[in-house]
């Protein structure tokens, strides 16, 4: 499916987004009401900074909350950021009569996660052109630009049921 097409029929989160960023604090509410939908998200308070079809960012704050023991963040919330992140692209790059659900992450730690991160998925339109296993391409990046953490989060996709 090509990105055109993508954008066609952009889903309802993807509209949701796009209209909800058109009023100040829109980002902000749309974040909550994402992060409602899959409450663990929450531990991290993820913001959705950037949302299309093939690339979400979603911002978390270095914060008490997600420390780990030597006051960066800790690695499974930078996961849970990534996984927010890929699941905002999903919903936004899925073709119609379609669904997916996550298979599988695979993940490197590179560097301290010392600062507010923004956590990246990013896909391309031949990555969704077969269906099936679609690897979806995460980082969490410093305020420095230092990637802290990179790997894949497979995601299944299917048909939905009729």
């Amino acid at each position: 499916m090509s990105a055109s097409t993508v954008e066609e029929v952009a889903t309802s989160v993807l509209k949701a987004y796009r209209k909800a960023s058109e009023y100040p604090l829109g980002k902000r509410l749309f974040s909550l009401a994402f992060s409602l939908k899959a409450p663990y998200f929450r531990t991290v308070r993820p913001f959705v900074a950037e949302l299309r079809p093939h690339y979400a960012r979603v911002d978390i704050k270095k914060r008490w909350g997600v420390h780990n023991h030597i006051g960066t963040v800790h690695a499974i919330a930078a996961c849970n950021g990534l996984e927010a992140a890929m699941g905002a692209l999903a919903e936004a790059t899925v073709p119609a009569g379609k669904r997916w659900i996550p298979k599988g992450m695979e993940v490197r730690y590179t560097a301290k996660s010392s600062s507010d991160l923004q956590c990246i998925a990013e896909t391309t339109a031949e990555d969704w052109a077969k269906g099936g296993d679609v690897p979806v391409r995460v980082k969490c990046v410093r305020t420095d630009g230092v990637a802290s953490v990179e790997g894949v989060i497979t995601i299944y996709v299917s048909d939905k049921p009729a």
